[in-house]
């Protein structure tokens, strides 16, 4: 795991958690995203979850595979699709609509949690 091309030798390297993992992902059309595997990122502003630390979103268990720190300019239609939309644009839309006081930032640095169904590599079906 890297911040700004810097790995991560241990967990103790992260920063402290800003908010707990049941909250990496609550909007419904999101969650249905993840649920059908349209959905394996989520970037927020602070930390929610650690790598290999579980989440469960209607009874289906996740993990969290990796956390780095990305500036939003870095993101693109692939980093929109991998959040469970078609475009960036769409994923400004929604994010500039849900924070309306936000002015979209191409410098502006996330955090980006990438995760999968924990079904999906152990012995379950590929999603």
């Amino acid at each position: 795991m890297a911040q700004n091309g810097r790995a991560f030798a241990a967990m103790s390297d992260y920063p402290e958690k800003t908010c707990s993992i049941d909250r990496l992902i609550r909007h419904p059309k999101l969650v249905a995203a993840a649920l059908a595997g349209r959905k394996t990122e989520q970037r927020r502003d602070g930390v929610y979850a650690w790598p290999s630390e579980r989440f469960t979103l209607q009874g289906v268990e996740f993990v969290c595979t990796e956390l780095t720190r990305q500036r939003l300019g870095e993101m693109g239609d692939e980093g929109a699709r991998a959040e469970g939309f078609d475009s960036l644009d769409a994923y400004k839309n929604l994010i500039l609509r849900m924070h309306r006081s936000m002015e979209w930032n191409p410098d502006a640095l996330v955090w980006l949690h990438r995760f999968r169904r924990c079904d999906a590599s152990e012995g379950g079906t590929e999603i």
